[in-house]
């Protein structure tokens, strides 16, 4: 190899290195600008939120427009109670199936047509049934379709609406049975927690695109989930399954809690703060959170003919 050569090679090498050092500052110039923009406001902003016929769901679209939104729509597979929330909040109200892509993919087509935008989606729906291993297939598969799939259907439709707009808001509802686990019902445990991995993956994937995502992870509300908890609590002895053994909040005090998240930004949302440190406590020592996790669930379920494990073995 001749000087000229060498000289020649060295330039183009170093040319590539100003590239990539220049892509790599772009990269992250466009990272700070959406990490540092400024703090979600619900003023003026579009909404959907899905599930918003009841519960949660209801109460976030009710403080939305408290908090001044331009746009609520609501959006719930029980139609009659999605036009009930969106009268009150001069919304519009939708009646679809969250498992079904088309129509969210639609629902977001027409919330752009008629506001010009898209700023933030609640991806809110979802149920709780009592079973392990012995459930059925399809039982298992339905709740996948509600907690995850529905998650994707709806960031798969909004994000790039968002990024073109310059930036979006995810919030997802998981549970604190996805950071824990949920007694009595393995697909609520194992769907909620998949639906919190997603949340991780969405964050890390679109943040630096201005794509900011939150995941709600409560323990007891009052909701129609509540009431069909395997371990909810007992109304006539007042004796708290594991969900409820830290309080029950009404759904309008965990919107408070979301309200509050949202301006800071903050992926998790935890409306109750103990999980925090049952949190830790897992990480730090897994192996003793399981065995004490399985001497509560032999209290829970001592008065009952059978416990969980003989659900399936029985």
């Amino acid at each position: 190899m001749n000087g000229h050569s060498s000289i020649a090679g060295i330039s183009h090498g170093l040319h590539k290195s100003r590239r990539f050092i220049n892509d790599g500052a772009t990269r992250q110039a466009r990272f700070r600008a959406a990490r540092y923009a400024a703090p979600m406001e619900i003023r003026d902003k579009v909404a959907i939120v899905t599930g918003g016929g009841s519960g949660i769901g209801e109460a976030l679209a009710k403080r939305f427009h408290a908090e001044g939104a331009r746009g609520v729509v609501v959006v719930d597979r029980d139609g009659t109670n999605a036009e009930r929330v969106a009268q009150n909040i001069a919304g519009t109200a939708v009646e679809l199936d969250v498992t079904d892509e088309p129509a969210i993919a639609s629902v977001v087509a027409e919330t752009v047509q008629e506001h010009g935008t898209l700023d933030i989606f609640v991806s809110n729906a979802g149920y709780v049934t009592q079973g392990g291993l012995e459930a059925d297939n399809d039982e298992i598969q339905r709740m996948w379709e509600v907690h995850v799939m529905s998650h994707i259907y709806a960031a798969r439709a909004a994000v790039p609406v968002m990024v073109a707009n310059g930036g979006g808001y995810l919030l997802n509802t998981a549970s604190a049975a996805g950071l824990l686990t949920q007694l009595g019902s393995m697909q609520y445990a194992v769907t909620k927690a998949a639906a919190v991995s997603l949340g991780e993956f969405l964050s890390i994937t679109y943040g630096e695109r201005g794509i900011r995502v939150s995941v709600l992870c409560p323990q007891a509300v009052e909701t129609n989930i509540l009431a069909n908890s395997p371990d909810r609590l007992d109304l006539e002895t007042g004796t708290p399954g594991s969900a409820a053994g830290d309080g029950v909040l009404t759904a309008e005090q965990l919107a408070d809690t979301v309200i509050n998240c949202m301006a800071e930004e903050r992926f998790l949302v935890l409306p109750h703060p103990e999980v925090q440190t049952y949190r830790e406590r897992k990480a730090s020592d897994i192996d003793r959170w399981i065995h004490g996790m399985q001497r509560f669930q032999s209290r829970l379920y001592a008065d009952s003919e059978l416990a969980p494990a003989d659900w399936l073995l029985s």
